[in-house]
């Protein structure tokens, strides 16, 4: 469409100029005394456009001409620019390929090219440049095991980083920064290095990564719980490793605490599904009961676990938790000067009632009813658990108590063959 309606316009243009010079008698005269001369309209008109167009060209040649010297120059830097850019781009495909010290050198050879050009006229900026050449050169003397240099890159890089780049490549230096003292176990510095993030940065997966690694060296469990929580909330780890590495920190925290009031700061600032993991429970039973904490609050503290396991029959539940948690409860038992309350007492009874042929539970309930002194039905019970016991350990305490239970009414040959049972059990 477009090229015909130019062709109209040539037509209409050429038929304009067939009808204005066609006929055109008009003649321009020129006086020039003592002559005279006599010039064509259209002779006149021919011979001002072509003196237009040889000035037009004989202006546009002398431009160009004058120009020669600064393209010259343009192209010199070009040539240096594109020298500089392809020394860092080669320089990345080094580091990331395992071959640290041709990585270095060509980021040195980028940098040498940004200087090269920092004092021509009309150079880009390069401090953007400058700065990602100076973290590839302190990359590669990290991998190279070389302190010295990576420190004064990054100084550098640093420098640069204050003021004159983007704040992207500020936030990479520092969490290179931080991830090299890490390397180097220096969680005091990686911690700083962070620190000094903005804050948006600092909820990112990877500084949260590096600051986890980084609280858990420095022994710093409260951090590194909060952090953990954050990455298990982007899901940055799967969900059993996120468990894992929380339920870690959560016993560590546990851990931590040197007394009853401790313990108990430290159990609060728990979530709740932290306090469902039947590994934390269990931890801060035992560690409440062997600082002389209240025996009851620690069977409080395992009672949703008690519910998990053994009243609302959680499927991922393992033998192995079963036979904590009444080891746990047992310990409580063992701790306690008073009588065991008539709740647990239910618990333990409808529990058993549920799964009468659960040898923990007979052991269990065998226990409470020692706790309680009701010593018949003890007996009753735990012989009825030796039978079926399949752990060492509970087997080896079940015979104990059938041997004081036989010492208790006389019964010397039966404490006897306990005892045996008891030194036997493997």
């Amino acid at each position: 469409m477009r090229a015909a309606l130019w062709l109209l316009a040539l037509f209409g243009i050429a038929a304009a100029i067939a009808l204005f010079a066609g006929n055109n008698q008009s003649t321009v005269t020129v006086y020039w005394p003592p002559w005279r001369v006599d010039f064509s309209l259209n002779l006149v008109l021919l011979l001002l456009l072509g003196a237009f167009v040889v000035l037009h060209t004989a202006s546009r040649g002398l431009a160009a001409l004058f120009d020669l010297p600064q393209q010259a120059r343009r192209w010199r830097t070009q040539q240096k620019e594109r020298a500089m850019n392809t020394a860092l781009l080669e320089s990345l495909s080094h580091l990331l390929s395992g071959r640290f010290i041709r990585a270095r050198k060509l980021a040195q050879a980028a940098l040498d090219q940004a200087d090269a050009l920092a004092g021509v006229m009309g150079a880009p900026d390069t401090d953007q440049l400058r700065a990602l050449a100076h973290l590839l050169a302190a990359e590669s003397a990290q991998s190279l095991q070389d302190p010295a240099a990576r420190d004064v890159h990054l100084e550098q890089a640093q420098a640069l980083g204050d003021t004159r780049i983007s704040q992207e490549t500020r936030e990479a230096i520092l969490l290179s920064a931080a991830r090299w003292s890490l390397l180097q176990r220096d969680a005091a510095g990686a911690l700083d290095w962070l620190d000094k993030l903005p804050q948006g940065a600092q909820r990112r997966t990877l500084a949260l990564r590096t600051k986890l690694k980084a609280a858990r060296l420095a022994r710093r469990t409260r951090p590194a719980l909060e952090t953990a929580r954050l990455l298990a909330k982007h899901r940055a780890f799967s969900p059993g490793a996120a468990q894992s590495i929380v339920r870690g920190l959560a016993i560590d925290l546990l851990n931590g605490a040197f007394d009853v009031s401790q313990l108990q700061e430290a159990w609060g600032r728990l979530e709740s599904a932290e306090r469902l993991m039947p590994e934390v429970a269990f931890r801060a039973s035992a560690r409440l009961i062997a600082l002389g904490g209240d025996a009851a609050q620690a069977r409080q503290w395992l009672l949703p676990v008690w519910e998990r396991l053994f009243v609302t029959g959680d499927d991922d539940a393992t033998d192995g938790q079963r036979i904590q948690l009444i080891r746990a409860l047992e310990a409580g038992f063992a701790a306690s000067d008073d009588v065991l309350d008539a709740a647990w007492l239910a618990r333990i009874e409808a529990a058993l009632l549920r799964s009468p042929r659960d040898p923990g539970l007979l052991y269990l309930a065998g226990n409470a009813c020692l706790q309680q002194q009701l010593w018949g039905k003890a007996q009753q019970l735990l012989t009825q658990a030796v039978a079926a016991l399949d752990d060492a350990d509970l087997l080896r305490s079940a015979w104990k108590s059938l041997a004081r239970l036989a010492e208790q009414r006389g019964d010397q040959k039966a404490a006897e063959t306990a005892w045996r049972k008891a030194a036997g059990a493997d």
